[in-house]
């Protein structure tokens, strides 16, 4: 029998290539995912271990120059450290945010990771930490060092005066040298600025004190016996881990962070698979039906059920062996490249080996293989029951009443159950009812696949007059074929119904969310310019005076953090300026009055102010963030939105109980609204800093709206795999049913159907089961993009279901050209195939 399956695996080639392929497209994104991340992880994993291998103890106080309650770790703690024995050197560090610009102003780096630390030599005047590959560490007010890679795209050279933004105003240095380093924030894109230590902490900190230090031993010592020793010393706040610990957390960390992304991936890998699953079950049945006398004839010279069973299982084993070691390769060079893709968009990898685990060579070869087996499972099945009666009989095994109606009845009520667990979940909103949502999809899906071949005579049945009448006799035959075989027909449809059910209902949530945030934001904002900083830290208050004194600004208003005790619980609060706050948003009061800010009174949002049951007039008893205590009055109360906070006081009270504002945004709004000179206006105010941000509304719609078409175009290119094996299935059918049709399209050449309308007649049968699997792919994304939309309703103010139509046309119109092209090479075929010959076959 292996030697019958193998026979008949070569003598099917070109029928099972198709097969090949699908298998082999899921195979490769699962290897490839494992691959990448296994890489990807070891590659940090061996960086974060190499950063810290001469570290023996490590000391952080999380101390902040805004933060008075934790210091950080002083001198002489740092002495201390120094003098223990064992010690071979104690080094402190201070860092934070500092920018580099290039020659044209611009950031150098992406904000969050662009970091400034001190340089701090030893006795031989190195930092280890730190190789120079030109000039020498910084020494002196003026002087910093740059890593190499930072130096390089700003085209700076050893001498050159730098421009660094930190949070405070822009200053120029001279660069003393260029480095190599393992720090993580350059690998990320980053960039890292060496200042001389007392700057650094001048800059980060307070003079003559450290946020970490960082022990080596010395020869003999134990890091254990070290940390014991440390411990002691350290001021409140401080903690103490050895090198390998902290390897050890961030190791730990990567492979968390890491996991996220491998779970997507394999999501999507897993879809395709599924979507491949129709594909080689429709190629096996069709061979099945094609083999029929033979199978039969089998059967009548001795073979037993169980042995045909086997023949066709193995068959699929031989097939999906194939497929998973080409997937597994085609894995290898995927991986690759998206190590290379993500060199490419700026995250700077660390070098080290592509890593092949067993786990990864596995999962791939074993789920091509189980995939395969179990889709060829049910057309081995019915091999296995065809009688070797029917040997003497050309006529193919046909589903019988009873099955039918059970396939219906199976199907008709998972898409209930689906449907039911859908709408339950629309109205049940937030994280659970997204999970009843996704496992309602799912039964849905299985439900309407399970109902297609059903479906399909009275929805093509609909379109077969139109296709008559504009076609003629090809569009009748094309109709009529499409329905010939509605096991097949639905399989096929299937495939291209899951893709587009996925990318509707993906669209349907990412317009209708985009244009929630994008009303919202036209909605809710008046300002013409926002300003942030890069690092989406707070900005120094320099930069709101510097804007208060700008010609052209008539109103202006940080968003200053302020947190506020009331009756026992904590609320956000935010600072703002009396007067200009409803300039630059627009509030929308429900009670009382705005103006009542500048008169000492607090204004709270409608629902923060119903949830507390608090209405105008009410005096509240405040604890402030200085832990003083205070009365605030409610001076108004109005209506909530996503860009200001639930709570509302003038930026003087806040001053008051905060030395050192954390100004997250200012909001601008100015004489003649946004214009070139005015944003220009506002950029040199700034003192033309890399580190600050100036947006428009435009810009601002697209900072909240870009994340969401963002995610959309990322999954739209995930899912393209799986509606290319959607194809694959097309052509696979079309190509399988001219091979089963050779005596009737002979016989129909016989009696005056030209080429042209046989090519015609094939083109409108795949186009008709293309539409027909987007129509209900369409339907149903449409439906569980509405249902997705409702679990965010209650959140997102202003929310309306948006329906692309366009979008979908277009969708319908892909379909219709999927079906023209996967029918090239079926049609031709057809067309050439020699019409005596053709009658002459079985």
């Amino acid at each position: 029998m292996f030697r019958t399956a193998l026979r008949n695996v070569l003598a099917h080639k070109a029928r099972l290539l198709m097969t090949v392929f699908a298998v082999m497209l899921g195979v490769a994104f699962v290897s490839g995912t494992l691959i990448f991340t296994d890489t990807l992880g070891n590659a940090f994993r061996n960086q974060s271990a190499k950063s810290y291998d001469d570290v023996a103890v490590a000391v952080t106080s999380h101390a902040d120059r805004r933060d008075e309650e934790t210091s950080g770790i002083d001198a002489a703690t740092l002495s201390r450290i120094r003098s223990l024995d064992g010690v071979a050197t104690a080094t402190g560090r201070v860092s934070g945010f500092a920018g580099v610009a290039d020659p044209d102003g611009k950031l150098i780096g992406n904000g969050w990771s662009n970091t400034g630390g001190n340089f701090s030599p030893g006795t031989n005047g190195k930092d280890a930490s730190y190789t120079f590959v030109d000039g020498s560490g910084p020494a002196g007010d003026d002087r910093i060092a740059l890593d190499k890679e930072t130096a390089k795209k700003g085209a700076y050279e050893v001498g050159d005066r730098v421009r660094v933004a930190t949070n405070g105003p822009v200053k120029e240095y001279t660069l003393s040298g260029i480095f190599t380093t393992e720090d993580g924030a350059v690998n990320a894109g980053g960039s890292l600025v060496l200042f001389d230590t007392q700057v650094a902490q001048q800059l980060y900190l307070k003079p003559g004190w450290f946020q970490d230090v960082t022990v080596t031993a010395a020869a003999g010592a134990s890091d254990a016996t070290l940390l014991s020793e440390v411990k002691p010393l350290l001021p409140k706040g401080a903690t103490a881990r050895t090198g390998k610990a902290l390897a050890d957390q961030q190791a730990e960390d990567i492979e968390n962070g890491l996991g996220s992304l491998n779970t997507i991936l394999l999501a999507f890998a897993a879809i395709a698979l599924f979507v491949g699953v129709f594909l080689i079950a429709n190629t096996f049945t069709m061979l099945v039906a094609q083999r029929t006398r033979e199978l039969a004839l089998m059967r009548a010279v001795g073979a037993s059920r169980r042995q045909v069973k086997r023949s066709v299982l193995l068959e699929a084993g031989v097939v999906g062996a194939i497929a998973s070691v080409i997937g597994f390769l085609l894995g290898l060079g995927l991986a690759t490249a998206l190590r290379s893709a993500m060199s490419l968009l700026g995250g700077r990898i660390p070098a080290g080996p592509l890593i092949v685990s067993p786990t990864a060579i596995g999962s791939a070869l074993g789920v091509g293989l189980l995939i395969t087996v179990l889709a060829a499972w049910l057309p081995a099945r019915r091999a296995a029951k065809i009688p070797p009666v029917a040997a003497m009989s050309s006529v193919h095994a046909v589903a019988t009443v009873k099955s039918l109606v059970l396939r219906n009845s199976i199907g008709g009520v998972l898409a209930l159950l689906g449907a039911a667990a859908i709408v339950t979940g629309a109205a049940t909103a937030g994280d659970t009812g997204r999970l009843e949502v996704g496992l309602g999809a799912f039964l849905a899906l299985v439900g309407v696949i399970v109902l297609i071949p059903l479906l399909s005579r009275p929805v093509i049945a609909l379109v077969r007059p139109l296709l008559q009448r504009l076609f003629g006799v090809s569009g009748k035959l094309a109709a009529q074929n499409a329905v010939r075989n509605p096991r097949r027909t639905g399989a096929t449809a299937s495939a291209l119904a899951i893709g587009l059910t996925l990318v509707t209902g993906i669209s349907v949530l990412g317009v209708t969310l985009g244009r929630a945030v994008d009303r919202m934001t036209t909605d809710n904002i008046r300002a013409d310019y926002m300003v942030t900083m890069a690092s989406h830290g707070p900005l120094d208050t320099s930069a709101l005076s510097a804007l208060q004194k700008t010609e052209g600004v008539t109103a202006v208003s940080g968003q200053q953090d302020a947190s506020l005790e009331i009756g026992g619980r904590f609320h956000a609060a935010s600072g703002v300026a009396p007067g200009d706050v409803e300039k630059v948003f627009a509030l929308k009061t429900v009670s009382g009055s705005l103006a009542s800010l500048a008169d000492g009174e607090i204004a709270i949002g409608d629902k923060t102010a119903e949830s507390n049951r608090w209405k105008t007039g009410d005096t509240l008893p405040v604890t402030f963030g200085d832990e003083r205590k205070g009365k605030l009055k409610v001076g108004a109360i109005y209506r909530q939105n996503e860009f200001v906070s639930p709570i509302l006081i003038s930026a003087d009270i806040a001053n008051r109980h905060d030395a050192r504002p954390y100004i997250a945004e200012i909001w601008l709004k100015m004489d003649g609204g946004a214009t070139e000179a005015n944003e220009q206006a506002v950029v040199d105010a700034l003192g033309d800093s890399p580190a600050m941000s100036v947006m428009d509304r435009q810009d601002i719609r697209d900072t909240f709206g870009g994340s969401v078409n963002l995610a959309m175009n990322i999954m739209y290119g995930l899912l393209a795999m799986a509606l290319i094996i959607a194809v694959l299935g097309v052509v696979n059918t079309l190509a399988m049913s001219v091979f089963e049709r050779q005596q009737e399209i002979g016989m129909l050449r016989a009696i005056g159907l030209d080429r042209r309308k046989v090519k015609r007649m094939i083109r409108l049968e795949a186009v008709v089961i293309s539409l027909f699997g987007a129509v209900v792919g369409v339907g149903l994304g449409m439906f569980l993009g509405w249902a997705i939309g409702q679990t965010f309703a209650s959140k997102i103010e202003g929310y309306v279901l948006v329906v692309p139509w366009d979008r979908i046309a277009v969708f319908l119109v892909l379909a219709g050209l999927v079906g023209v092209l996967a029918a090239l090479w079926p049609a031709r075929s057809a067309a050439k195939l020699n019409m005596l010959t053709a009658i002459k076959t079985e």
